[in-house]
């Protein structure tokens, strides 16, 4: 395949567009319609679900999880209708800045929600080992200030090819432009990549320490019981927390390491049509994160649940005004006796950390 280079600080921009067979834009353009559709709708229910109750919308891990919410909803708008316009419409009629401006925004989107991630990550790790102390250091305001620096951070990284690091700018012969993304430096993607390795290896370690921690406390309480029911029924715990775990990681890891692998491959080798293809349809995966999120992250906690209840139980009323739903105040009652930490992700017992 011949290399795709720039002159005057213009690029050929259909040597990028891979996707060359109907099958394929076929197979692309449904795959990211329905999962960027079940992404924004699924995120969107989440981030009503928050601000619609007071109540939920005050704890830190709730705000955590709306902001990686949006950052999901703006991932599958953004991508999704970049995505399309440039592999299966070809739309080639773009200048540089407004192509940047795109790269950016899908780019803002894609970190920052790495980035809730990776602060949602380090809330389980202060609630499991320092439990007596989780709202002290977890407070709403350091939370606020937390997410908006978090924000602005990913914006000016993403952003920073349509500000000057770009080949146009960099390097005006185009000699070390990316291969992947057009009028990219192959140093910023390289930096690029190793935030996002960096913030992956983070979240790992976060979620390994809060399992590690978990296990320790059940073997530990394992040696106190002295009835068989009791240490059983105990140290199922660590075996519950192992298997979200594992789910959560493998989820992530499973969903950005073949983008990752391929972004790092063409550092160092020229690719061909058939992996630049291949890379097209792995990125997909990015956005199959953003839409299994909600699932593992929000639509697990008790607390949302109850609130999802209580919202279709008000809509069916409306619906039908004859028709009764006594389950709704005891719902609200139950969620009511659960602690801030125990009704996250991990859906770890406090009460028996703290035993």
């Amino acid at each position: 395949m011949k290399k795709c280079q720039m002159a005057n600080c213009s690029m050929d921009l259909e040597c990028y567009q891979v996707l060359s067979s109907h099958t394929q834009k076929t197979g692309i353009t449904v795959l990211c319609s329905i999962v960027g559709i079940l992404c924004v709708l699924e995120n969107s229910l989440v981030l009503y679900l928050i601000f619609a109750s007071p109540k939920i919308r005050k704890k830190p891990s709730y705000l955590l999880i709306s902001s990686l919410a949006l950052a999901d909803v703006l991932a599958s708008v953004v991508f999704v209708c970049s995505f399309l316009d440039f592999h299966v419409l070809n739309s080639t009629d773009s200048s540089k800045e407004i192509f940047l401006l795109k790269l950016g925004g899908v780019n803002t989107s894609f970190t920052a929600s790495l980035g809730s991630l990776l602060m949602m990550a380090f809330d389980r790790y202060v609630c499991i080992h320092r439990p007596s102390e989780y709202k002290v250091i977890v407070t709403r305001k350091r939370v606020v200030v937390a997410m908006a620096v978090m924000w602005i951070a990913t914006m000016i990284i993403a952003f920073l090819p349509l500000m000057g690091w770009n080949c146009c700018k960099v390097n005006s012969m185009g000699w070390n432009c990316s291969e992947l993304f057009p009028f990219v430096d192959n140093k910023y993607l390289s930096s690029w990549i190793c935030l996002v390795m960096i913030l992956l290896l983070c979240i790992v370690y976060a979620y390994v320490r809060v399992l590690w921690k978990a296990h320790k406390h059940t073997v530990y309480m394992e040696k106190r019981q002295t009835q068989a029911g009791q240490r059983n029924a105990k140290m199922r715990m660590d075996i519950t927390l192992a298997k979200t775990l594992v789910m959560v990681l493998a989820i992530v890891v499973t969903c950005w390491s073949p983008v990752l692998a391929l972004m790092t491959y063409s550092l160092f080798v020229s690719l061909n049509d058939n992996i630049r293809k291949v890379f097209a349809f792995c990125s997909t995966l990015c956005l199959v994160n953003s839409m299994v999120n909600p699932i593992v992250y929000a639509l697990r906690s008790r607390e949302l649940r109850s609130s999802l209840r209580n919202t279709s139980s008000r809509f069916r009323k409306k619906v039908s005004i004859s028709e009764s739903i006594p389950e709704a105040d005891s719902i609200q009652k139950s969620s009511q006796i659960e602690t801030i930490c125990d009704d996250t992700a991990c859906n770890t017992d406090m009460n028996l950390l703290k035993a």
